[in-house]
């Protein structure tokens, strides 16, 4: 390396030799922030505060702009925007940033311009390419000192990883997930990314181990095991017009600085949605965790929904399991409450346009407020450019939206508002709590937008944390929508948890870092409204934990505390001043929330939990038999039996107009009359819905009842094949019921032929156990038969039972059968029988592998 190094220095000093160009530096400065950006060589470098100048440019399949550059010229702006969240750590942003583009140009003239922005938290740049590209890499990278104590994620598409402690030169060479915590000497840097959407693809970082770092990087130093690079996800990008990339993006300061940032938010396009008056944060009531088979529960579902009245908390999620079959009336048994359903979904299940034209109008229909869609695990821009179909659509629906299995937030809670929060964390879900982990999610992940850690669960059984540290997750951490995940009756036997949890907003004015390190503490101080929330976690052993509270207003202030006791939680109050100091004593590995409010002589900060009084909404008839187009008449009755008042009373069935009544109190009653008309081209069950609707402490609550019409379609003819016949209502296991194809997986038509033992069948219906689809017979025909079992399509031996039914009276049922018996003949006599249902159910061992095949499932009819 000497020799080559001075063979070169000989050639630049020759005689005639041409001079090489001076090496050219510009600086953008936003408040104490100052951003350097370098060209030397024809090669491009970006530093900003302690992070030294690091190659950057970007490859196409046309020119390679990571050198060979030459300026051509710099304009400056100043940014200026005021913007309003629906979600996150500071509802009202106000934001100025420091903005330089510089043009360059490469070989044979390709255009570059490389866009700069400075806040006083941080720097970013951008590449744009004004005449379009294919883009293949970028030589992105960031220069981190080797001894830096590094805070990284092992990349994986979902961001459930766990987060490794090291410093930027020992760290394993290989791909870490955004956001990345670095701290140099004094100073943080947080590298992460923004406003990436379909039209690039998510980043990550790459780092080399120190014996193959980057020769471009100049040798020695930060480039020698400290060198991380910008790994894109996909080999190529195509863009067909001007391609502006996301924003690589370095938040910069103290701790307290890069906690409270908003910059990845600053950098993001401004929302997309004019009205917002449907978003709403809040507390989530979720069973998934504490109870895996709940969701398939409408009963048990139910007494979630209680739960979740008596508390005021205003959501309950509903996740995988749900059957449509029992989902609207469930939906309405809790807007009668005060509390609105979320539902899970497969990604998949919105992944043509057909299908969120046809689901999401369908769910919107039932009275869900949201989604949590799950399983997208991709950074591709083909994944993007989906996440860019499903928001628009949600939000046409407003359906509120919970990404899981998903990518990190990157300024998406900005420019879709709707959007309540992403997993893209290692959660409780994983059933392993640690500590010292928790104590850095505040610091990097939890820094870029909501984050759905799902916490408060004592049944995650391994784990470190004490109670007092679970409920202080729920300030610590935050997330539009805080799916806390234990059962009501866990919660319910910690009461002082409890009282706390159903005051806590999932919504911030102001958010502030008051002590803490990652992978040791956290103490975050939020304020919502006149409330300020204090939440604390360690990972330490016992001590006293102490702040001044300098940031309160003037006056007295009553001070809650909920902390770790010698037998349980434990709950003190003391009067303080904002020249007083706060003194909590914190448990080993334990935790603390305090609650502060101007002091008015109340004995607690908590304000009144007051849930929706029980109201009664009666029609009649309940339902009818009907003909398209024939016309009902329908009297409804809504009583409020004891309490009130309430306000604001309106009755009406849809489009219909409403019965008004300006205060209902105790004992009162508002009735109505109207002819409904039974639609046309619809065969099978309708529900027409009466609403009533009323205001109670501000809020508009619903309360539903549907008069259920049936219109039947035509009876079969002749030899009929079940599978041709219209479905009356159906559900499955997993996936929908395939006709005339096996069940395959999630996806429509994706099963092979029916097989049963070798023998394939071309006519049938395919399902996964738990399963039911009934057929309209209108009293047609005489029998039925079928060959049924455990498709061949499995790998492992499911296990089913089938059963006939007709009118809801069985008629023919066959038992357990599994993988290894060969087909079952099942016959019926279903003489008179107006409605045919046939079921399956899992066997009673789960419904792994419990493809259960009706195979030549036919008819005899007149």
């Amino acid at each position: 390396m000497h020799v080559l190094l001075t063979a070169a220095l000989v050639l630049s000093l020759a005689p005639g030799a041409p001079a090489a160009p001076a090496a050219q530096e510009w600086t953008v400065a936003q408040d104490a922030m100052t951003a350097r950006l370098t060209l030397d060589g024809g090669r491009l470098s970006f530093g900003v505060g302690p992070l030294s100048p690091a190659p950057i440019g970007i490859r196409t399949t046309a020119a390679d702009l990571s050198g060979g550059l030459t300026f051509t010229g710099r304009t400056s702006r100043t940014v200026r925007e005021q913007y309003t969240m629906t979600t996150g750590k500071q509802l009202e942003r106000n934001t100025a940033l420091r903005e330089s583009t510089f043009d360059f140009t490469g070989a044979g003239g390709a255009r570059l311009q490389v866009v700069v922005r400075v806040s006083a938290e941080g720097a970013a740049y951008r590449y744009v390419l004004p005449d379009g590209a294919t883009v293949t890499a970028e030589a992105s990278s960031w220069a981190i000192p080797p001894e830096a104590a590094a805070w990284l994620l092992p990349y994986s598409p979902n961001y459930e990883e766990t987060r490794i402690q090291t410093t930027a030169g020992a760290a394993p060479a290989g791909d870490y997930g955004f956001p990345s915590l670095f701290r140099i000497g004094g100073t943080y840097a947080m590298l992460s990314e923004s406003d990436v959407d379909g039209r690039y693809d998510g980043a990550r970082l790459t780092h080399a181990s120190s014996s193959a770092f980057s020769p471009a990087l100049g040798g020695g130093g930060a480039a020698e095991g400290g060198a991380y690079t910008i790994r894109l996800a996909d080999p190529a990008i195509t863009a067909t017009g001007p391609l502006s990339t996301p924003w690589r993006v370095a938040v910069v300061g103290d701790l307290a600085t890069v906690t409270a940032s908003t910059l990845t938010d600053d950098l993001a396009p401004k929302s997309k949605i004019d009205d917002t008056s449907w978003v709403r944060p809040g507390v989530v009531a979720w069973s998934w965790l504490s109870e895996h088979s709940s969701p398939a529960d409408p009963v048990r579902q139910k007494q979630y929904i209680d739960f979740a009245a008596r508390n005021r908390w205003p959501y309950v999620l509903i996740d995988e399991g749900w059957n449509a079959s029992w989902v609207p009336e469930v939906v309405r048994y809790a807007r009668a409450r005060g509390v609105d359903v979320l539902l899970w979904f497969h990604w998949s299940a919105f992944d043509t346009e057909q299908e969120r034209d046809t689901m999401l109008p369908l769910v919107k229909s039932w009275g869900v407020a949201g989604v949590k869609i799950d399983f997208m695990d991709s950074d591709s821009q083909a994944r993007f450019q989906w996440y860019d179909q499903i928001l628009p659509a949600t939000a046409a629906q407003k359906l509120m939206v919970n990404f899981h299995g998903a990518t990190i937030p990157r300024g998406i809670q900005r420019t879709w508002p709707h959007v309540m929060t992403l997993e893209a964390v290692r959660g409780a879900e994983q059933f392993r709590t640690r500590a010292a982990t928790n104590t850095i999610f505040p610091f990097t992940r939890n820094v870029t937008g909501g984050m759905d850690y799902t916490p408060v669960t004592w049944a995650v059984t391994d784990r470190d944390t004490t109670d007092a540290h679970e409920v202080a997750l729920a300030v610590v951490y935050e997330s539009g929508w805080q799916h806390l995940a234990d059962k009501p009756e866990t919660y319910e036997a910690h009461p002082e948890a409890l009282r706390t949890l159903s005051q806590i907003p999932t919504v911030w004015d102001e958010t502030r870092l008051l002590a803490g390190a990652p992978g040791t503490e956290a103490v975050v101080a939020r304020r919502d409204g006149k409330r300020w929330w204090i939440g604390g976690i360690t990972a330490t052993p016992a001590h006293t934990w102490t702040t001044g509270l300098d940031f309160l207003g003037t006056g007295r202030w009553l001070a809650e505390t909920l902390r770790d006791g010698g037998h349980g939680l434990v709950r003190e109050s003391r009067i303080v001043r904002r020249t007083d100091t706060l003194a909590v004593p914190v448990a080993t590995n334990g935790g603390f929330v305090t609650a502060l409010c101007p002091y008015t002589g109340a004995a607690t900060c908590d304000r009144a939990v007051e849930p929706v009084p029980a109201t009664v909404l009666t029609v009649d008839p309940p339902s009818a038999e009907v003909q398209p187009g024939d016309t009902v008449h329908v009297k409804a009755t809504f009583t409020l039996p004891a309490g009130g008042p309430i306000t604001d009373v309106r009755l009406a069935p849809i489009d219909h107009a409403p019965v008004t009544q300006a205060r209902l109190r105790g004992g009162e009653s508002v009735e109505g009359e109207w002819d409904l008309t039974a639609p046309t081209g619809v065969t099978g069950d309708v529900d027409l819905p009466i609403v009533a609707t009323y205001t109670w402490h501000g809020e508009t609550v619903h309360v539903e009842q549907a008069v259920r019409l049936f219109i039947p379609p035509p009876a079969p003819t002749g030899d009929t094949w079940v599978s041709d016949l219209a479905f009356l209502n159906e559900s499955n296991g997993w996936g929908p019921i395939e006709r005339d194809r096996a069940n395959g997986e999630s996806a429509p038509g994706d099963g092979g032929p029916i097989s049963l033992r070798g023998t394939t069948y071309p006519k049938g219906l395919g399902t996964h156990a738990p399963a039911e689809v009934a057929v309209w017979l209108g009293g047609a025909c005489t029998s039925f038969a079928a060959t049924v079992g455990v498709d061949d399509e499995v790998t492992s031996p499911g296990s089913v039972s089938f059963e006939v039914l007709g009118d809801g009276r069985p008629l023919a049922s066959t038992g357990v059968l599994r993988g290894s018996d060969p087909g079952f003949p099942v016959t019926a006599d279903v003489t008179g029988v107006r409605q045919l249902t046939l079921r399956v159910t899992d066997g009673g061992d789960n419904k792994n592998y419990d493809h259960a095949d009706w195979a030549a499932a036919r008819l005899a009819c007149r």
